[in-house]
């Protein structure tokens, strides 16, 4: 039994609706982590390289923009 009010608030609560208390984190998956790295770290540079230079001169216009829109 929590100690703290608004702990036991929502332990009742939880009770009540039918939900289960959240479960602690469960560790992640090593290689699932390398995976998405492996991916991250590729991603922009075999992106870069598919686009022309237009569109990427169109993308950085774009993110410019979004950038100093409060600024102005």
């Amino acid at each position: 039994m929590p100690r703290d009010t608004n702990q036991l608030a929502k332990l009742i609560v939880d009770q009540a609706t039918g939900r289960a208390p959240r479960e602690p984190a469960q560790e992640k998956n090593p290689a699932a982590v390398a995976l998405g790295r492996l991916g991250g770290l590729k991603g922009g540079k075999a992106r870069a390289q598919s686009l022309s230079k237009k569109e990427r001169a169109a993308i950085a216009r774009h993110a410019a923009k979004a950038r100093w829109k409060d600024r102005s």
